[in-house]
């Protein structure tokens, strides 16, 4: 998905940081205070590809989203090659992540209610934990570096609210730039319960670069050594061939969480610009999908970047998201997939919320001493 509109790109002399210290050049900063309608919570989501943030207050039905930042960064072009961030990756996304501070101080979020994590180029990279270290001291963020199996658990998490309840089972996917999370959840008596998870080392940063576009000519046998190289990674599953029975028989569904699959949601929709109302919570077929990536190869590397729900950035990467998701259907062959505008980020607001909204003790104590029956409440 191409940059958020709106995002600023203009510069400060004295950047803003939201722990409330001075800035790196000596500007003093503080928090601001949280909104009457209840506090703001901030999520921000540094990964392989794209610097993401979402800020939102809580609501009745999950939460409001009051400001939103997207910006393709790269941080982890070339790791896969020399396993070391790049000095101009790292430019690109500490910018960003300064932007990101900027936003989250001008918004009050109080800093122990923005959750701030990152992925793949990170936790891969030999000089990702310097990079967080340089960071926090400068954009006065402190990120996170958190393990395949937080990121899998926040996916989910972010994107419950779309499984289609009368589904047996549902296969979430988070295609990142350095990773891809698969997640397969059985239906219970309880809900949708995890069956198993895997984490693929290859996303769509790491498979361009190792399968570099060619010039001209048929496109075929690039995207399907691809599809191919990815099918390797997925072959070994932690559940058993039953679940699979079911997306066969079309008792089960998957769910896509990542611009591989909202970018082919807008070249299925035909979209002049990306709009997230029509693309979050879209139904489309294997065949939609299929169509998507086809029309997305007969356009060549000019014509993606001039498609709006593209754009210059991701054109050179948006066919390898198409070859994983690819990849991933024929292996758990699914007549519907849902697509989701949502994820980790979503992920970390939510449980954050839930777990501030659970009573503390002594809250409960309290009510047990007021309630008129005794102290022991019985």
């Amino acid at each position: 998905m191409p940059e958020t509109a709106g995002a600023s790109s203009r510069q400060r002399s004295q950047p803003r940081r939201p722990d409330g210290k001075r800035a790196r050049d000596g500007a003093a900063v503080a928090a601001g205070a949280p909104g009457r309608e209840g506090p703001l919570y901030g999520a921000l989501d540094l990964g392989t590809n794209n610097c993401r943030l979402l800020i939102a207050r809580p609501a009745k039905d999950g939460f409001r989203v009051v400001d939103s930042f997207s910006r393709i960064v790269r941080l982890g072009e070339g790791l896969s090659r020399t396993g070391r961030l790049d000095d101009a990756a790292m430019e690109r996304a500490y910018e960003a992540l300064m932007l990101c501070a900027e936003r989250v101080v001008r918004r009050g979020v109080d800093p122990s209610r923005l959750m701030a994590v990152a992925t793949q180029a990170c936790r891969q990279a030999d000089n990702g934990a310097a990079f967080i270290e340089r960071v926090r001291q400068g954009a006065g963020l402190k990120l996170r570096i958190i393990d395949p199996a937080e990121e899998a658990r926040l996916a989910v998490e972010g994107c419950r609210n779309l499984f289609d309840p009368t589904a047996e089972a549902v296969l979430v996917v988070d295609v990142g730039g350095g990773s891809t999370e698969l997640n397969w959840l059985r239906r219970t008596g309880s809900g949708f319960q995890l069956e198993g998870w895997i984490s693929a080392p290859i996303g769509v940063v790491t498979l361009a670069e190792r399968h570099p576009e060619p010039v001209g000519g048929d496109l075929t046998p690039w995207y399907e050594a691809m599809v191919a190289d990815m099918g390797a990674a997925i072959a070994d599953t932690p559940v058993g061939p039953d679940l699979r029975d079911l997306f066969v028989s079309g008792r089960a569904h998957m769910v896509g969480t990542s611009g591989a699959i909202t970018s082919l949601a807008g070249i299925h929709l035909g979209l002049r610009r990306y709009q997230r109302n029509l693309v979050d919570g879209l139904w489309m077929t294997r065949a939609d999908c299929e169509r998507a990536a086809n029309r997305l190869k007969a356009l060549g590397p000019e014509g993606r970047a001039a498609e709006s729900c593209i754009g210059p950035d991701r054109a050179d990467l948006v066919l390898a998201g198409a070859a994983i998701m690819e990849a991933i259907q024929r292996a758990w062959p699914s007549e519907r997939v849902r697509v989701a505008d949502r994820g980790l980020r979503e992920g970390l607001l939510l449980e954050r919320m839930r777990d501030d909204r659970k009573p503390t003790k002594r809250r409960r104590r309290r009510r047990g001493r007021g309630n008129g029956k005794g102290g022991n409440g019985a």
